[in-house]
């Protein structure tokens, strides 16, 4: 076919047939990946018929832009066993709450006004009420993330000065995010103590001198330190830095509101219980253990939380009044005694009971070996929380399992999931792509998704 026969950019970008990938991708992206597709047109040797006719074009589009722009944010059945993935958006939150912060994000907001008075009004007020009334701290406040919360804390009370850490507890965070790095970054100076397994009282009494400004403690949430190991408790360090007049902040890192041995894990420190033991600042996020939206939450003393409030940094770091409607309503719902699984739907999937994973198991296997040669089967498996929760704890749970003679078609099958019209993310273990069912909700939709493998 002569290359004179390609259409116009203009009347692709106007067929009927493009208007979903416009829809999707934008105009400009579209109009970019049409001229590139119709320059490599014009070098190759020929010509394919489809390339003639404006409405051709639709199939090629979608896999340019794949292929060179990335697929965006599309939602995926997370079937991965890790509860709180952080490459897949954390905690999921309620269809109901997301609704509410939607109807907030499209009207007018009294977001910092207050109707009674009719003038300005607080920001958070409403948020530092309900996590005061949750941990029974003196004051609250909350930024964009837990790392921006320990910066806050750190640029506000401790720019230009000392802060001891344990070396045990230097802690990386994903994407490669050192607390050395954001304690350089906020201005202060880190002075290691102890060793990495052992560290003892007597290692935070010798760092304390005139330049010292606060104590820092970090929950090791993304590891655990076994073996030959100590470390100072709570108590006791709240006691050496109040005996100098010194605060002591504790980042709590994973943070939860409930105790999770409800749901047969272990307790993880709540912030309530951290400042019973003496904490000035317990410092937590709000999508990991909390199960709601991203945010960096600041419990404590009144007069700390005031001083982190007038600092200019504060600003740089809110929240907008989508993530604090959301966060208002998950508060909310844990003022029940019984958080409703259907408000925080990680306590949902954490509580799932086996023959419910079961009866899921056996739907997937029903829907799959319709369409997938291969062995299919359901098997005793294991999640964890993920995202530094709660490391090296599982919770039984049930998979299915795909297993083919080839490790090649094993790849390409696990490939075929996230090609899917709403992707799945599987993950292979033991030469088996295995779906783990605590994600598979809604069932439903999943079922119908997977049909797609068959075209």
């Amino acid at each position: 076919m002569s290359r004179r026969q390609l259409p116009s950019v203009d009347r692709v970008l106007n067929d009927d047939s493009t208007a979903p990938a416009v829809a999707r991708w934008g105009k400009r992206t579209v109009r970019l990946a049409v001229r590139a597709l119709q320059d490599e047109l014009r070098s190759a040797p020929n010509v394919p018929i489809w390339a003639t006719a404006a409405s051709g074009y639709r199939d090629a589009i979608d896999h340019w832009l794949r292929r060179h722009v990335g697929r965006g944010y599309e939602t995926v059945f997370n079937l991965t066993g890790t509860l709180v993935h952080t490459n897949l958006g954390r905690s999921p939150l309620s269809p109901e709450l997301a609704s509410r912060a939607l109807r907030a994000a499209t009207r007018p907001l009294a977001l910092e006004y207050d109707l009674d008075a009719g003038k300005r009004g607080q920001r958070e007020a409403i948020i530092s009420h309900r996590l005061r009334l949750l941990t029974g701290a003196e004051a609250a406040t909350v930024v964009n993330n837990n790392a921006a919360a320990v910066m806050l804390v750190l640029n506000t009370l401790a720019k230009d000065r000392e802060v001891p850490v344990s070396r045990g507890e230097l802690i990386e965070i994903g994407g490669s995010f050192r607390l050395p790095e954001i304690m350089e970054r906020a201005g202060c100076r880190l002075k290691e103590v102890g060793t990495t397994n052992r560290t003892h009282a007597r290692d935070y009494e010798a760092a304390i001198n005139q330049g010292t400004a606060l104590l820092l403690k970090v929950h090791p949430s993304n590891y655990r330190v076994e073996g030959f190991a100590s470390e100072v408790d709570i108590r006791q360090v709240a006691d050496i830095a109040h005996r100098r007049d010194l605060p002591l902040c504790v980042d709590a890192g994973s943070g939860a509101l409930v105790d999770l041995a409800r749901y047969g894990l272990p307790r993880e420190p709540l912030p309530g219980d951290l400042l019973s033991a003496g904490a000035d600042l317990v410092t937590f996020s709000g999508d990991k253990l909390l199960g709601g939206v991203q945010a960096g939450i600041v419990v404590g003393r009144g007069d700390l939380v005031r001083k982190l409030n007038a600092n200019p940094m504060k600003r740089a770091l809110r929240l907008d009044k989508i993530a604090l409607v959301l966060l208002d309503e998950i508060l909310k719902s844990y003022e029940d005694d019984e958080p409703a699984p259907d408000k925080i739907p990680l306590l949902g999937m954490i509580a799932l009971p086996l023959d419910e994973l079961e009866r899921r198991g056996r739907a997937v296997v029903d829907c799959l070996a319709e369409i997938v040669d291969a062995q299919i089967d359901i098997e005793p498996s294991q999640s964890q929380l993920g995202s530094g929760a709660l490391p090296g704890e599982v919770i039984e749970s049930r998979a299915v399992t795909v297993a083919f003679d080839s490790s090649k078609r094993l790849l390409a099958f696990e490939e075929s999931l996230r090609r899917l019209e709403t992707p799945v993310i599987a993950r292979i273990a033991d030469g088996k792509v295995r779906l783990d069912m605590r994600g598979a909700a809604p069932l439903d939709e999943l079922l119908a998704n997977l049909k797609g493998l068959a075209a």
